[in-house]
């Protein structure tokens, strides 16, 4: 094996001076630089030196011992001394969006966003305390909520919804492990498995009555109105508005062994550890799967538009009901539905990711079901994403390609320059 690529200033190996220090940083390629900088510059600017001698993009400074390095904190603060030796983590973005607008996180923990200015789409307001972002959640109410690297959450967005981009329980909001969001309130998971909720009380703002019962909780999804909690043994906890799914009561008994949860506006669907699925919530927008219940064997995934569902199977083939001008009706493109990997929807279509990396579309197609546009384009897709009426497609070569009203996301032409090297959200 050939020794690893080496940088340094031809004269300074061997210069030591009481105000600055030299490292090693090296990416998980072997590839090293050695950088020098002094004790009070910003470890950000350290960063940038080992950046552009090791010829990457942004990233994260990771310590010997693989914490985190703060960007804006001095090398003296950092701790960082002579001859150490650091790792430069390059990762790629994370995608996430609300009803119209998109947050991408960037490989530095930074946070972009575009779209509807007034759905999240301006994060100026919050953007000093958008470091070392490790996940974003949205609410299609227009608010999102970031959990940082210390598990403290930052919100913003519409605050039209009962103020839900604003009123956080700060205070609570301590280790946060995961954060749902239904339109108008956000739960989110916090490392003793316990739950905190915030924003409309009718929409699940306010989990007080079911409060006890919401121990070790594994997952969290929401309708748009309603929650659902998977418990560590497999069993069900809901609560918000009954009508959306926020009473289970009718299935309770039929909610064993419980692996996932998957929700429209309106209704919830569970796939039990056999494959088979148990549906409640609004039989209009899916809450009643009985038209297609024996298909439903060999479950391994589902995706909901706003009014319907649709499952992959075990053998790539996909099964869809609820709303059929939601893509709940999928017969004019079912020929074309094999070996599908994945699907992602918009309020009212669904996007196919097919085992070539192609797409394929349904449903509405003023919200996205048709991509005849971009189809050229639409090649080596890893995962998609979607606004309530757009889709944003990763492709391999880090990518994005979009589609479907520009005012909701569709058009990404202003902000495409920063987004290259992107990547699939890992928690998807």
């Amino acid at each position: 094996m050939s020794e690893p690529l080496r940088q340094v200033l031809p004269g300074f190996e061997n210069l030591h001076c009481k105000m600055s220090i030299t490292v090693d940083v090296g990416l998980l390629s072997g590839k090293t630089a050695t950088v020098k900088a002094g004790l009070d510059e910003e470890v950000g600017a350290l960063q940038r030196r080992a950046q552009i001698a090791l010829g990457v993009g942004r990233g994260r400074l990771m310590s010997s011992c693989g914490s985190i390095l703060d960007a804006s904190a001095t090398v003296k603060h950092a701790k960082l001394e002579n001859g150490d030796v650091l790792m430069l983590q390059t990762q790629r973005t994370q995608v996430q969006a609300s009803g119209q607008a998109f947050a991408a996180v960037l490989g530095d923990g930074s946070v972009v966003t575009w779209g509807n200015r007034a759905d999240g789409g301006d994060s100026s307001a919050v953007q000093d305390q958008l470091k070392n972002v490790q996940q974003i959640q949205a609410s299609f109410g227009g608010a999102f909520a970031a959990i940082l690297g210390d598990g403290s959450v930052v919100t913003w967005g519409g605050n039209r919804a009962y103020q839900i981009g604003y009123d956080a329980p700060q205070d609570q909001l301590k280790n946060v492990q995961q954060i749902q969001a239904s339109g108008s309130a956000f739960a989110a998971i916090l490392g003793d498995g316990s739950v905190v909720t915030w924003g409309g009380r009718a929409e699940g703002g306010d989990s007080s009555a079911v409060q006890d019962q919401l121990k070790n909780v594994q997952q969290i999804q929401t309708s748009g109105t309603a929650f659902a909690a998977i418990l560590g043994d497999g069993s069900v906890v809901t609560w918000g508005d009954a009508a959306a799914g926020g009473d289970s009561s009718a299935v309770q008994d039929q909610l064993k062994n419980v692996q996932q949860i998957q929700a429209s506006d309106s209704a919830f669907a569970a796939i039990l550890g056999d494959g088979s699925v148990v549906t409640w919530g609004d039989a209009a927008e899916g809450g009643d799967s009985s038209a297609v219940q024996d298909q439903l064997k060999n479950v391994q995934q589902i995706q909901t538009s706003g009014s319907a569902f649709a499952a992959i199977l075990g053998d790539g083939s996909v099964v869809t009901w609820g709303d059929a001008a939601a893509g709940g009706d999928s017969s004019a493109v079912q020929d074309q539905l094999k070996n599908v990997q994945q699907i992602q929807a918009s309020d009212s279509a669904f996007a196919a990711i097919l085992g070539d990396g192609s797409v394929v579309t349904w449903g509405d197609a003023a919200e996205g079901g048709d991509s005849s546009a971009v189809q050229d384009q639409l090649k080596n897709v890893q995962q998609i994403q979607t606004s309530g009426s757009a889709f944003a497609a990763i492709l391999g070569d880090g990518s994005v390609v979009t589609w479907g009203p520009a005012e909701y996301g569709g058009d990404s032409s202003a902000v495409q320059d920063q987004l290259k090297n992107c990547a699939a959200d890992p928690s998807l």
